[in-house]
């Protein structure tokens, strides 16, 4: 597979912008700069932030075992995800495929890049239907977007159906592991060189619990970075998310802690929801939440919301009817949301 026949022809003939920063990458020497037509009064932040994000992407390189020419940061996942459109979907032309219920930013970027969105559901047990995925590939099908653990399902999907889609594919498959921290199946990081056609998203929103600073990751092969660099905004991590990334990236141990006492508290709660009267399914999760069937979705959402609990409300998604997304919360929310549950009628 030749990843530059996948990229869009304006985006292989355009010259990327080149900041000042770009141009002299030293930042650690005393000097004077006055290249960038900055605020010269020192106050932690009126200097540019290193493009790059040097510092922060040696740190997960040396984390995840992933050379730092195969990462890419984004303000947000989301923005990893708008760049992989456009640096690959022609607008009017191209299409995508995604496997509702998913992950609902995948529809809205490709409505945003004008993009075609072929939506194929998952099976009744929440897993790609290779047959249909298949059926509706052509040859402007650029890329499958596959969130797993899945957004809301929480289950994750058979490595033998993503491992045929990886092989048969001749388009980018997009593997979006923004819950992996929770899950006991191991990364397709360990998988990225076999394989010139994926792109891993992860996040430091859920388990690194840094949604605030808004800091998403992508990983690839060195030549779709390269791409995705090319078309990138200049500055788009800022400095003090920089900072405070960093600082959580190199403190492991406080990070795995917190992701322990997230999973004892799922593995309790989802143990206490089974014997709540009104909840008929609990079903399996590898992520930071739980997906419960009920008998009256829009009606114990609105009770809980009274009770000053608020959880999502997922029975329009397909496949869904009359479902609730339960974050795992500290011991005494999760407490809380089971009181709740047992005295509502």
């Amino acid at each position: 597979m030749k990843i530059k026949n996948l990229v869009r022809k304006n985006i292989q003939k355009l010259k990327p912008y080149s900041s000042a920063r770009d141009e002299y990458t030293d930042l650690n020497t005393a000097i004077v700069f006055l290249d960038a037509n900055e605020n010269p009064f020192e106050n932690g932040v009126n200097r540019y932030p290193d493009p790059q994000q040097t510092k922060l992407k040696r740190a997960l390189s040396d984390l995840k075992k992933i050379p730092v020419n195969q990462l890419l940061l984004g303000n947000g996942s989301d923005e990893v995800l708008d760049l992989i459109f456009r640096a690959f979907c022609e607008p009017k032309k191209d299409n995508i495929i995604t496997l509702p219920p998913t992950y609902g930013m995948y529809k809205v970027l490709a409505k945003i890049n004008n993009v075609e969105n072929r939506e194929l559901l998952l099976t009744n047990q929440f897993q790609p239907n290779l047959e249909a995925i298949s059926g509706a590939v052509d040859f402007n099908t650029k890329i499958i977007f596959l969130c797993s653990p899945n957004n809301p399902t929480g289950n994750s999907f058979s490595k033998e159906k993503i491992e045929k889609m990886l092989q048969t594919f001749k388009g980018l498959v997009v593997i979006d592991e923004a819950y992996i921290d929770f899950s006991e199946q191991k990364s397709w990081l360990e998988r990225l060189d076999e394989f010139p056609n994926l792109i891993i998203t992860q996040t430091l929103s859920k388990a690194y619990g840094m949604a605030g600073i808004r800091l998403g990751v992508c990983y690839a092969s060195k030549e779709i970075i390269t791409v995705l660099t090319k078309i990138k905004p200049p500055y788009n991590v800022n400095k003090l998310t920089q900072k405070k990334a960093l600082k959580r990236v190199l403190n492991q141990q406080k990070v795995q802690k917190e992701i322990g006492k997230i999973l004892a508290q799922r593995e309790k709660l989802i143990k206490k929801l089974k014997s709540i009267s009104f909840i008929e399914k609990v079903y399996p999760t590898d992520a930071n939440f739980v997906l419960i069937k009920v008998d009256n979705a829009n009606n114990r959402y609105k009770q809980l919301v009274k009770k000053g609990i608020v959880i999502r409300n997922r029975t329009t998604q397909p496949l869904c009817e009359n479902t609730l997304r339960l974050t795992v919360g500290t011991k005494s929310e999760n407490k809380k949301l089971l009181k709740v549950l047992s005295v509502i009628s």
